[in-house]
C-alpha cells in the first residue's frame, strides 16, 4: 500500500469518528434559529441537542480506546492472515535481501529446492542463473528461465524499496534509511512446455516429390524393363518414407504427395534426405540415373496452408535445377542437395511455348522496356539486344534500361549507338524509364530473377506486365507476379535462351550482324569460350547466330584485354593461396583497372587450370562493395557457397556482393563458410 492510500484511509477513519460531533454542531445552530421563531420549541430542541452532544462525546472519548484496540487487533489478524496466505500460496515464493540471500521462503519454494532451511543462504548456490547482477533495476521486474532436475521454471523478480515501509516508523529514522527487498516467484512450466512441444511436433507437414528426368530415363530403357524400373523407384520412395510414418500417394507417374508430422520430418532432416543419393542407385538397364526434387511446407497452422507452401517449395526446387530438397515455411527457405550438374533437356517444346507466349505479350502492348542486372555484363546486354530485336519485329517501341556502361560492353554499345538504324532513345536511364512507363507497359527482365539487383527495381511496380527470362537458379528472393516466367538453370546463358526464342519469333527473318555478334559474345563469355556448361542446344544456338552473321574473329577482337588488365589477372593468379588444399582464394587489385570485377572473373577461370584446384574464389573491392567471383569444374557446387553469402548463380559459376566489410574480413568469412559447409557435407 502506498503513502497516498494510507493518508486517504486515515482521513476517512477520522471523519467517521468525528461525524457525531459535527451533527451536534448542526443541531445547536438549528436551536439558535428556533429561538427567533418560537422560544418554546427552541427549549424542547435544546434538550434533545444536549442529549445528542453527551452521546457524541461518550462515543468520541469513552470508546476511543476500545475502537483503537479493535483496529490494532484487526491489523494484527490481517497481517497474520497475509502471512499465512503467503505460506500456503501454491506457487513457490521467496524474499531476498540486497545480497541475494534468503530472508523468507514459503514451503512450496523450499520443496522446489529440497531444503527446509534457507534463511541467510545465497540463492545462486541453488539457482545459478539468479545472481545479484540479474536483479531488476529500480521498481522494474525481470524474468529468468532455468531448468533443474528435468523441470523448467520461469522466474519473476521484483524489486521493492523499503523506504516507504518505514516512513511512519517511530523506531527507524526513515530519512537515513535505504534498503530494498527482492521478491522471487517461480512458475513450473515443464508441463506447459511439454504440451507446446507436442503440439509443435504434431503439426502437419506436406510435401511433393517429382522425378526430374523420368521421361528422359525411360526413353533409354527397353520396353520390357520400363515397368520394372518404375516399380522399383516407386517402392524405394514409399518404403523410405514409411519408415518416417509418412503417407505417400502417387498422383502421376513421376509425382508423389507426402503427408507427415513435424516430429518425423525433423528426423528426416537429420538424415539430410539421403533418398536423393539412394534413388540414383536404381539401375535396370538405364544409363542415366533418376534424380528427385522435393518440396516441403512447414510451420503452417493447417494442412491446406502447408500444402500451399509445399507447392511453392517444389516449384522453387525445379526452378533451381532439381535434384534437391526445398523446405519452405512462412519466414524462410532451406535447401538440401543440389550437388549434381543439371542435365540439358533435348526437347525444345518449352522454349517454343514460352516464345509464343512472349510474342502474344509483345503484340498486345505498345511500349516494352528491357533491363538486366546492375553492372550490366555482356550476357545481360546481349539478351536485352535479343529481346529488342524481337520487339522491333512487330514495330513496337522498345527501350533498354542501362545506367552505367561498363567497359566490358562499351565496344558493343558504341557500335549500336553509331548505327543510324537505331533510335536515339534506344538506351534509357532508370529515371527516364520511370517517367516513360505506366501500367500499360511491359517490362522484360533478363539474366536475373532477383528484384533487388535489377538495373531499376522501381520499374517492377510501374509496369503492369512483367516477363522474366533467366538461366540462374532461383533463390529466396524472386520477382513476384510475373506474367511470364522462363527460368532454365540448365541453359548456359541468357543469350542462349534468347537465341532459341528468336528462332520462333522471327519467322525466318535475319537479325543484324552487330546483334548476332552481341548475343554470340554473351554465350561465349558465360561458357568460357564454350569450355564449361555447354550442351547440344548451346551449340545449336551458336550455329543459329553464325547463320545470322555472327563473326567469331570480330567478337574476339572486341574482347581483347588491355595490358594492365592482363597483368592484374596474372597478379591474382600469382598471389592466390590454397585453402584446405583445393580451394584457390585470391584478391584482385582494383587500382587502375576500368572494370576490376571482369578481371576478377577472368582470374577465377584461370585458377581452375591449376592442378588440385576444385574451386576458385576471387575477391574484388569496387565502388564500396566486395565482389566475389566463384568458379568450379564439376566437383564443388559454388552456387550453394555463394547462396550462404547472399548471392547465387550456377553450380560451376556463381558470385555474390558484400557490403560494410573489409576485403580481409570477407576472405575470412568465405573461408569460415567453406569450412562449415565441409563439416556439414553440403558442398
Amino acid at each position: 500500500m502506498n503513502e497516498d492510500s494510507r493518508i486517504d484511509y486515515r482521513r476517512q477513519l477520522r471523519l467517521y469518528i468525528f461525524w457525531p460531533l459535527i451533527l451536534s454542531i448542526l443541531v445547536i445552530v438549528l436551536c439558535c434559529i428556533l429561538f427567533f421563531i418560537n422560544r418554546k420549541a427552541a427549549l424542547i430542541a435544546s434538550v434533545f441537542a444536549a442529549v445528542q452532544i453527551i452521546i457524541a462525546l461518550m462515543v468520541r472519548f469513552a470508546n476511543k480506546k476500545a475502537i483503537t484496540t479493535d483496529m490494532v487487533n484487526f491489523a494484527v489478524e490481517y497481517g497474520q492472515v497475509q502471512k499465512e496466505l503467503l505460506k500456503g500460496l501454491p506457487l513457490p515464493y521467496a524474499i531476498l535481501d540486497d545480497d541475494a540471500r534468503f530472508i523468507w521462503a514459503n514451503k512450496e519454494f523450499k520443496a522446489v529446492l529440497g531444503k527446509s532451511d534457507l534463511f541467510g543462504k545465497s540463492i545462486a548456490s541453488y539457482i545459478p542463473p539468479i545472481t545479484k547482477d540479474s536483479f531488476p533495476e529500480a521498481d522494474d521486474a525481470c524474468d529468468v528461465d532455468f531448468s533443474m532436475d528435468d523441470r523448467y521454471y520461469h522466474t519473476c523478480l521484483q524489486r521493492i524499496p523499503l523506504d516507504n515501509m518505514v516512513r511512519e516508523s517511530q523506531i527507524i529514522n526513515s530519512d537515513n534509511f535505504s534498503g530494498q527487498l527482492i521478491t522471487v516467484l517461480l512458475f513450473d512450466e515443464t508441463d506447459m512446455n511439454r504440451i507446446i512441444r507436442q503440439n509443435e511436433e504434431e503439426k502437419p507437414v506436406s510435401g511433393y516429390i517429382y522425378m526430374d528426368n523420368y521421361y528422359e530415363v525411360m526413353e533409354n530403357v527397353e520396353d520390357v524393363r520400363r515397368s520394372l524400373l518404375s516399380a522399383l523407384i516407386d517402392r524405394k520412395i514409399k518404403k523410405y518414407f514409411s519408415s518416417y510414418d509418412a503417407v505417400v500417394k502417387s498422383f502421376e507417374k513421376d509425382k508423389f504427395f507426402i503427408s507427415m508430422t513435424k516430429r518425423s520430418f525433423d528426423k528426416l532432416c537429420e538424415n539430410r534426405f539421403d533418398i536423393l543419393e539412394d534413388v540414383k542407385t536404381v539401375k535396370v538397364g538405364n544409363e542415366m540415373s533418376v534424380t528427385l526434387s522435393m518440396g516441403f511446407g512447414i510451420g503452417a497452422s493447417c494442412l491446406p496452408e502447408s500444402e500451399q507452401l509445399a507447392r511453392r517449395a517444389i516449384d522453387l526446387a525445379l526452378g533451381r535445377g532439381g535434384d534437391q530438397v526445398v523446405i519452405k515455411d512462412p519466414h524462410e527457405t532451406t535447401y538440401f542437395g543440389g550437388k549434381s550438374l543439371q542435365l540439358e533437356k533435348s526437347t525444345r517444346v518449352k522454349a517454343r511455348v514460352k516464345a509464343h507466349a512472349l510474342r502474344e505479350i509483345i503484340e498486345s502492348h505498345e511500349r516494352i522496356f528491357v533491363m538486366g542486372h546492375e553492372n550490366t555484363d555482356i550476357d545481360s546486354f546481349g539478351a536485352a539486344i535479343g529481346v529488342y530485336r524481337a520487339v522491333r519485329q512487330f514495330d513496337k517501341k522498345c527501350h533498354i534500361v542501362i545506367n552505367n556502361v561498363t567497359p566490358s560492353i562499351r565496344p558493343f554499345v558504341d557500335a549500336l549507338i553509331n548505327d543510324e538504324d537505331y533510335e536515339p532513345d534506344f538506351f534509357v536511364s532508370s529515371s527516364d524509364a520511370i517517367q516513360l512507363s505506366d501500367q500499360s507497359s511491359v517490362l522484360v527482365v533478363v539474366d536475373t530473377n532477383k528484384p533487388s539487383i535489377t538495373e531499376c527495381p522501381e520499374l517492377l511496380s510501374k509496369c503492369g506486365t512483367i516477363v522474366v527470362l533467366d538461366h540462374h537458379r532461383q533463390g529466396n528472393e524472386t520477382i513476384e507476379n510475373a506474367t511470364l516466367s522462363y527460368i532454365e538453370p540448365y541453359a548456359s546463358s541468357a543469350c542462349e535462351m534468347i537465341a532459341e526464342i528468336l528462332q520462333y519469333i522471327l519467322d525466318g527473318k535475319r537479325i543484324k550482324n552487330i546483334e548476332a555478334d552481341t548475343i554470340y559474345a554473351g554465350i561465349m563469355i558465360d561458357t568460357n569460350n564454350f569450355m564449361s556448361k555447354t550442351g547440344v542446344r548451346t551449340f545449336e544456338a551458336a550455329a543459329f547466330l553464325r547463320r545470322n552473321g555472327a563473326d567469331i574473329t570480330r567478337v574476339r577482337k572486341l574482347f581483347r584485354n588491355e595490358l594492365k588488365d592482363y597483368k592484374a589477372r596474372a597478379e591474382v593468379v600469382k598471389n592466390a593461396h590454397l585453402f584446405r588444399g583445393k580451394y584457390a582464394i585470391a584478391i584482385c587489385p582494383a587500382q587502375g583497372l576500368d572494370s576490376p570485377t571482369v578481371v576478377g572473373a577472368q582470374a577465377a577461370n584461370e585458377l581452375l587450370n591449376i592442378n588440385h584446384v576444385t574451386a576458385s574464389f576471387v575477391l574484388t573491392q569496387y565502388q564500396g562493395r566486395i565482389y566475389i567471383s566463384a568458379r568450379s569444374i564439376d566437383e564443388v557446387n559454388v552456387q550453394m557457397i555463394m547462396e550462404r553469402l547472399g548471392g547465387g548463380g550456377h553450380m560451376n559459376i556463381a558470385g555474390t556482393q558484400l557490403s560494410d566489410i573489409s576485403i580481409e574480413d570477407a576472405a575470412k568469412l568465405l573461408e569460415d563458410t567453406i569450412e562449415k559447409m565441409e563439416q556439414e557435407d553440403s558442398i
